[in-house]
């Protein structure tokens, strides 16, 4: 059901001029998140070595400067600029071959010394750096680089160069600069990257350097390491898996890194020190795959699954059930029943991992995943990797994605408060405003209210939380939307649903619980919803907004639940079709092409789950 006052209503504020009972302001004594605070985890400068040898010449201050609404030059040379400014960013560089690039530039004699070295700082020169970066990741990939990744000496000013870079454009309250890096575990090609991040300031962060895949490419050595970094500080941090659709299995996989199979002390660990999942970037989408959600007809979006990072080992299907948030959501529900612990709760966010030091992903203004695919004619007729395995072309690059962080104010530390309690979600680039509620009070007259944000935390959990306990109860959902203000009416919002039941199998639905256009478009007799119907002119990119529409709101109620069985729920959001960036592309170059090259899209946003346990 539509509200014009959609706005207020996400904020959880009201006009109404009614007292409370104890003040006439309705916002005095208000202790719940209220904004919506929107930036990526996962940014990469020139000091990623891959990023400075496919030809990122854009520092941090670069970085912070275009993720804060200013112009800068991209490594291409072109005018680049955010339509609106982020409010926070993570530089997640590389920790594995920190200030390499740099030193391979300067012929540094430590790395020319190696045979790859001279090698790959000759190409570099020569403008041949695309092809020495791919050699470079493969080499990371497969354990034979020549030298040690982590050269305390080398990274130790480069890792204080990022600390002072973050506390300089740190301004509490207006742009947050989150300290942090990527974790970058490769095991034989296999994807089990983490983003690190800090809640701290760099009085804590400057007294440990980051951990490297040299020191240890298993993530249980990374969460000790995150641990003696807790207890030397009295700081915090986390890690943010991501890409476990280029994992061939192994980032939700039912065995450790070592071959034994997951144990509660393992259960608990994940769960402490990964509280949420990357789902959608640059790399593919990462919520669902078709093979394994067959009756989800938005299952395919965007889909990575010809093999794992490097394409050194081909993707089979048997590996797609450790690889996506859905069926490790699933899983998590079964390790919850044998171990009395899930390991997969975690909440579901999107981040870009551009490798160009810009965080541009709007469909409009894509920049790509590294210099080499940044704006051109004929960006389009290049690979992105290619192997006897198969290959991926660089208009497969996804225009994705944000995070989204509820919060009461824009600083480090309430940033990460709600992400280490996952009151967050992800999209794939617009900026939809979405709450998602779960409780066992919610009555229909809820989403009339013009205080739904005030009623979700009166009466229930917000996004990332747990219920328990029904009572012979059925939970209700108060979930609503209100469409990017320069981006696309909205198609619907669904709810996934995942429950184990009594037999211990485990199950999924998506249910469509409110949708545009409702007057005129119903579930037929195969309770399916039609289509909301197309208005994109791919020729000249562009759309209208005369389908669908601009806010959504509903309660809602599992009519399938069963108080004994574990259930999670989350809300997808979709937009009305809208151009690709491949679209728009096509249109400024003049472009014929081919048709397997998708020009439409179908945006959303993945918000994290809310638990249901007996």
């Amino acid at each position: 059901m539509k509200k014009n006052f959609m706005v207020l209503a996400l904020l959880g504020l009201t006009c109404t001029g009614q007292a409370e009972e104890a003040h006439y302001s309705p916002y005095a004594d208000r202790n719940f998140p209220t904004q919506v605070f929107w930036g990526d985890t996962h940014l990469h400068t020139n000091l990623s070595m891959d990023a400075g040898a496919f030809g990122n010449r854009l520092g941090l201050d670069d970085a912070y400067r275009f993720s804060r609404g200013e112009e800068v030059i991209s490594s291409s040379g072109q005018q680049a600029r955010l339509a609106r400014p982020l409010d926070w960013v993570v530089l997640a560089d590389h920790s594995d071959g920190m200030g390499v690039f740099t030193a391979l530039m300067e012929q540094d004699p430590r790395f020319m010394k190696y045979e790859d070295g001279a090698k790959w700082s000759g190409m570099i020169r020569e403008g041949r750096g695309v092809e020495a970066a791919m050699d470079l990741i493969g080499k990371f990939s497969q354990g034979t680089l020549q030298w040690s990744s982590k050269d305390p000496a080398m990274m130790r000013p480069v890792w204080q160069q990022v600390i002072d870079a973050a506390e300089r454009h740190n301004t509490p309250g207006q742009f947050t600069a989150l300290i942090g890096y990527e974790w970058t575990s490769l095991i034989k090609g296999n994807n089990l990257h983490r983003v690190v991040i800090y809640r701290d300031n760099g009085d804590k962060v400057t007294q440990t350097l980051p951990y490297t895949n040299d020191d240890s490419s298993n993530p249980e050595d990374l969460w000790s390491a995150l641990q003696a970094y807790e207890t030397k500080t009295g700081g915090s941090v986390l890690a943010i898996p991501h890409n476990g659709n280029l994992s061939n299995g192994m980032m939700f996989s039912d065995r450790r890194v070592s071959g034994e199979k997951l144990g509660r002390e393992y259960a608990k660990l994940r769960q402490e020190w990964e509280p949420l999942t990357e789902v959608t970037q640059i790399k593919g989408d990462g919520e669902a795959h078709p093979f394994l959600s067959p009756d989800d007809e938005f299952a395919d979006y965007e889909t990575w699954d010809v093999g794992n990072l490097d394409l050194s080992e081909a993707k089979t299907d048997d590996m797609l059930q450790y690889e996506y948030a859905r069926s490790a959501l699933k899983q998590g529900l079964a390790y919850q029943a044998e171990l009395g612990v899930n390991p997969f709760q975690f909440g579901m966010i999107g981040s870009t991992d551009s490798h160009t030091s810009l965080a541009a992903v709007e469909e409009e203004n894509f920049f790509g995943k590294h210099a080499g695919s940044e704006p051109s004619a004929k960006r389009l007729n290049k690979t992105f990797s290619n192997t006897e395995n198969g290959t991926i072309y660089t208009w497969q690059e996804v225009s994705s994605g944000y995070a989204a962080v509820w919060a009461r104010e824009n600083t480090r530390e309430a940033l990460y408060d709600a992400m280490a309690r996952r009151e967050v979600y992800g999209t794939t680039g617009p900026r939809m405003m979405v709450r998602f509620f779960g409780g066992w009070n919610f009555v229909e007259a809820d989403a009339h209210s013009r205080i739904p944000g005030n009623t979700g935390y009166e009466k229930g959990v917000p996004m990332g939380g747990e219920l328990k306990n029904s009572r012979g109860r059925q939970p209700g959902f108060l979930v609503a939307a209100l469409r990017d203000p320069h981006g696309a009416n909205l198609d619907r919002i669904q709810v996934v649903k995942g429950w184990r039941d009594d037999s211990g199998a485990l199950h999924e639905k998506v249910y469509d619980v409110v949708w545009g256009d409702a007057e005129t478009r119903q579930v037929n007799r195969q309770g399916k919803l039609p289509a909301v119907g197309n208005t994109v002119d791919v020729k000249e990119a562009s759309w209208t907004n005369t389908i669908g529409d601009p806010e959504l709101i509903t309660v809602w109620k599992d009519p399938d639940f069963d108080a004994s069985q574990q259930a999670f729920y989350y809300a997808r959001v979709l937009e009305i079709p809208t151009p690709r960036w491949t679209a728009y592309d096509a249109k400024r170059y003049a472009l014929t092409l081919g048709k397997e090259i998708p020009m439409t899209t179908q945006e959303r946003a993945y918000t994290s789950p809310i638990w249901y346990t007996p």
